[in-house]
């Protein structure tokens, strides 16, 4: 009977694809996905450092495996991903988790099934994690969780330094993959029925730069809008500060480019935008949400806003929210700041009270909610095209799928998961949209 594995992810959708990758590299040694931790013979632990929560979730995750550890002593448990980029990660793992298996970073994640060969042979904590990256690997093999949409990695790395941010720390420098093997990897998943691609990168604007024969984002963009068989075209992330007239311009010249993008502004004030090193002001980032709208007045705009940074004033989360309001963002991932071991801002000093962070935290979800409620009102009576994505996870009657702009619908209907189908919106919600398929 095939051995199982189980393999849990946290943060970003480039985590998300770096499982997909391990599951691919499981199942080509002849491994099967489980569906519980007890049942599994093989548990990977593919981390996250972006937030404290994430941190936090890890090491409970891994105080639960130590029982199951020591009731199956046949279990091999792997951790991997950015977490263990940071030293002093590496190092709490092996001091107050000595019954772990395998630790790697992100450098080398297609050398894991050497790695698992190695621990299944000698049953001795390993610990793999390069301290620099190191060439793209190609063609690794992906087990993708949906048929019709799929991840795809176009670069790796960030060169930004952020002072918040550990993801330079942990992904490394900016390498862009070669366009032809992006086309060929997009061409292959279209011809055997991907629908949707979402290109991934911490700062997918920024693509190309370190290519021998240099090309921008918009320009793959463009070629990737010529395959045949695919519909849309998604990606993330965007820094504002590198999003170009000629991006911008792709959006209106693009067909299957979905109109909608995510562009992380994470705070409204040049004080602190400044503090944080965006290389932006909020004038800039208005004036690119502005030519956005004028090359599409519908597109959705999505971002990332951390509320609490040291030094954040009152007046400071006035003009957060002053963006907010001029912007009119369709949704909004909303952090409240963590220091990160290893970053600039680790040391900032006029650290901001928990409940003066709380108090503006629900202030904005507030401003934010009740923006997207009235978006999405204005939905109610139209006509959109969905994407089925399958099920919906609140009602098993219903299907539910994505617009280009992004919005999630359910609703019933007799099609199925691929299906690109006109649906009629009945009921707007504040986090999705009710519809009913126009069906021949």
């Amino acid at each position: 009977m095939s051995k199982k594995y189980l393999i849990t992810t946290f943060g970003c959708q480039m985590n998300e694809h770096d499982s997909e990758k391990l599951a691919g590299m499981l199942e080509n040694m002849g491994y099967s996905e489980g569906e519980t931790l007890e049942t599994s013979d093989i548990i990977v632990l593919n981390t996250c450092s972006v937030r404290e929560n994430a941190d936090l979730s890890f090491f409970g995750k891994l105080g639960y495996l130590k029982n199951l550890k020591k009731n199956h002593p046949d279990l091999t448990i792997s951790v991997c991903g950015c977490m263990m980029q940071q030293p002093h990660i590496v190092e709490t793992v092996k001091k107050k988790y000595p019954f772990v298996d395998i630790v790697f970073g992100t450098h080398n994640l297609h050398e894991f099934p050497q790695m698992l060969i190695e621990s299944l042979s000698n049953r001795e904590l390993s610990v793999h994690v390069w301290n620099e990256e190191g060439d793209i690997v190609e063609d690794l093999p992906v087990k993708r969780k949906l048929e019709t949409k799929a991840f795809i990695t176009i670069m790796y790395g960030c060169n930004n330094f952020c002072t918040y941010c550990i993801v330079p720390f942990t992904r490394g420098r900016e390498r862009s993959r070669k366009p032809e093997d992006i086309i060929r990897e997009i061409t292959e998943l279209a011809q055997n029925g991907t629908k949707e691609i979402m290109l991934l990168g911490q700062n997918v604007n920024s693509y190309g730069k370190t290519l021998e024969n240099r090309m921008d984002f918009a320009d793959l963009l463009y070629q990737i809008n010529e395959i045949k068989y695919l519909e849309r075209i998604r990606f993330m992330t965007s820094h504002p500060k590198d999003l170009s007239e000629k991006l911008i311009k792709a959006f209106g010249a693009c067909e299957k480019v979905c109109n909608h993008i995510h562009l992380p502004v994470q705070s409204g004030s040049n004080r602190i935008l400044k503090l944080m090193n965006r290389q932006y002001t909020k004038e800039h980032y208005l004036q690119l949400i502005e030519k956005l709208r004028m090359v599409d007045k519908n597109i959705a705009i999505s971002t990332d806003i951390i509320v609490g940074f040291p030094g954040e004033t009152e007046e400071d989360f006035a003009e957060t929210l002053d963006l907010v309001k001029k912007v009119r963002y369709d949704s909004a991932f909303t952090f409240l700041y963590s220091p990160r071991k290893g970053t600039p801002a680790e040391k900032y000093e006029d650290i901001i009270d928990e409940d003066i962070k709380h108090k503006r935290f629900n202030q904005l979800l507030k401003t934010l909610n009740d923006i997207t409620q009235e978006k999405n009102l204005l939905y109610e009576g139209e006509m959109v095209d969905v994407l089925i994505e399958g099920k919906s996870k609140t009602d098993e009657t219903k299907l539910s799928g994505r617009t280009t702009t992004n919005k999630l619908v359910n609703f019933k209907s007799n099609s199925k998961e691929g299906k690109i189908v006109p649906v009629r919106i009945t009921k707007a919600r504040t986090f999705s949209l009710e519809g009913e398929a126009i069906e021949n």
